[in-house]
């Protein structure tokens, strides 16, 4: 049986949060309180069994199991591409990477999200959430040459993440 694949990134986190004191300065006041934390893990080569919330018997996985307990457990997960730079950009701008001719990135290729377009992040901020990001990127950085001695943009942080801590530390 083959099992639907909850696909990519090493630890693509997107940690969206209403806790903490950064979080509560940016929640609208209608909102506070109401605002459910959002966390997507996107992992590569992880399957629907692979963590024991949905069935592993062989590998424990209790912080994620923890994380499921006291949220929404999604059941039914589908991915743009097979692949790690397309179905991530697919994930955070909501178009086919294919259109764009998204395809996996070299270690040194600019960044293939355009910085103007509407992205998950940036909706997710306009909410009066928080937003980070945490592992594999691989959407490319800068504009193609990158000194990994000196900040680097275009990055996460210029298409709507407040946070990122991924191969080369932003903020």
């Amino acid at each position: 049986m083959i099992r639907p694949p909850i696909i990519f990134s090493t630890v693509l986190l997107i940690l969206v949060s209403s806790c903490g004191e950064l979080a509560r300065e940016k929640e609208p006041t209608s909102l506070k309180g109401s605002m459910p934390n959002i966390i997507i893990f996107y992992v590569d080569d992880l399957g629907y069994g692979d963590v024991s919330a949905y069935g592993a018997k062989c590998v424990k996985t209790p912080a994620v199991d923890q994380l499921a307990s006291h949220g929404v457990k999604l059941t039914d997960a589908h991915s743009s591409a097979a692949t790690c730079t397309p179905s991530r950009y697919s994930l955070l701008t909501g178009e086919y990477a294919f259109r764009q001719k998204a395809a996996i990135l070299p270690g040194d290729a600019p960044l293939l999200v355009d910085t103007t377009k509407s992205t998950l992040p940036k909706m997710l901020r306009k909410a009066g959430y928080v937003t980070g990001v945490v592992g594999k990127w691989h959407l490319g950085l800068g504009h193609g040459s990158v000194n990994w001695n000196e900040k680097i943009s275009p990055g996460p942080l210029e298409i709507g993440f407040d946070y990122s801590f991924t191969a080369r530390h932003w903020r």
